[in-house]
């Protein structure tokens, strides 16, 4: 069994109280008579003190802070995945979202299998072995993340049959077995049975830098291949291994539905169908094996690979000014090199690692049982805004 904490997840959201909480829910004792009545109707564990409503930290009601953690002492709201066990593709390092996922998925307490790509497999065993990995794998209580079993995959080929010969040949893929995505589904019931949780964090785009219009059809598919399709072939090949009330995630990115110049290369093309699949695949997957399936949309966050495509500092500011949360999103590791765009891994743009590993143990526990089809920003508000607040028309 990987790694769990009985902490659990701490996700905090601090705001200002109404001034005149008191006016509105009464005198302590009927704030008391609140919490009962809230935990006799929830279910949620029930307190002896009158902040059992959502704790209220002060007596002038200057803040109020909303926790959500694992069952074991703790009181609040539980996101525990204990006995659940979680597989992630696109985990190549410890710096893209399939890692900080990984992480949260851990620290709530499942059971973690990766995928990792062929090439990148073996560094990555390798520098998870002799512990440079061990920093970041420290979760919430101080123990380091398990990671059950790493299984070679590339999801590019749905069966060996699919392979072509210059593939099966490349050195880079020699000694490894069992790696497209039938296989591994097929490894991954031998070795374990079932899963809980499927998490996506797939994207290659080999012609990402070049305008739509320079973009070759064979450039085109190959993005829709790697960072949508997968998607497909994966909730395929793993859903007869999934059990009821599971659930899948992917992640996406704003560019699906808005214009971002430089992102090319069929890539906004590739998240617009990502999306779209991922309504489609919430009925089928819904109807036919009671599997939840959500996708991220995460806003931009600086990394090495990010800026290989050349404008991810503009876009940072460009959120940072005009979003309506004018605060940069939070990430884990910000310094470390990251895998690049073509190791496949899903960080071309890096977001917010520890806030999408977050949301996405949410979005996969008991708490979102009732979500599915659905797109989750997690990128400050930008996705709202409908007018550029820095525009210089706005100055004039």
């Amino acid at each position: 069994m990987g790694a769990s904490v009985t902490t659990g997840m701490q996700m905090l959201a601090v705001r200002p109280c109404i001034p005149a909480c008191k006016q509105v829910l009464g005198s302590t004792s009927a704030l008391s008579a609140f919490g009962r009545a809230l935990s006799t109707r929830t279910g949620f564990g029930s307190c002896s003190k009158p902040t059992s409503v959502g704790p209220v930290t002060s007596s002038n009601c200057k803040r109020v802070i909303v926790r959500a953690m694992s069952q074991s002492g703790a009181q609040g709201l539980p996101i525990d995945l204990t006995g659940k066990r979680a597989f992630i593709a696109g985990v190549a390092d410890d710096n893209g979202y399939g890692w900080a996922i990984a992480k949260a998925l851990a620290a709530a307490g499942a059971e973690i299998l990766v995928g990792t790509w062929v090439p990148a497999l073996n560094i990555f065993e390798t520098s998870l072995r002799r512990g440079k990995f061990d920093e970041s794998r420290k979760l919430p209580d101080g123990s380091l993340m398990e990671i059950a079993k790493v299984y070679p995959l590339d999801a590019v080929y749905d069966t060996p049959e699919d392979v072509p010969e210059d593939v099966k040949a490349n050195k880079r893929y020699a000694g490894a077995s069992n790696w497209t995505v039938k296989e591994v589904a097929e490894t991954v019931k031998n070795d374990f049975g079932s899963i809980d949780i499927l998490v996506h964090s797939l994207a290659n785009g080999p012609e990402v830098t070049k305008p739509l219009l320079e973009t070759s059809r064979r450039g085109y598919l190959a993005a829709i291949s790697a960072s949508s399709y997968s998607f497909v072939s994966l909730l395929q090949h793993f859903l007869p291994i999934m059990n009821p009330g599971g659930a899948s995630i992917s992640l996406t990115y704003i560019a699906s539905e808005r214009i971002i110049p430089g992102y090319g290369g069929g890539m906004s093309s590739a998240k617009a169908a990502l999306e779209s699949d991922t309504r489609v695949l919430a009925y089928e997957a819904g109807q036919k094996g009671k599997i939840r399936v959500n996708t991220i949309s995460a806003g931009p966050l600086g990394s090495r690979a990010a800026k290989a495509i050349g404008f991810i500092e503009k876009m940072i500011e460009y959120s940072y000014v005009n979003a309506p949360l004018q605060k940069e999103l939070l990430a884990e590791v910000e310094e470390k090199t990251v895998t690049s765009f073509l190791l496949y891994s899903e960080s071309a743009i890096a977001y917010s690692t520890d806030e999408v590993g977050n949301t996405a143990a949410f979005l996969v526990s008991p708490l979102a049982s009732a979500v599915t089809g659905s797109t989750i920003y997690v990128d400050n508000g930008l996705n709202t805004m409908g007018l550029a607040l820095d525009s210089p028309t706005l100055s004039t």
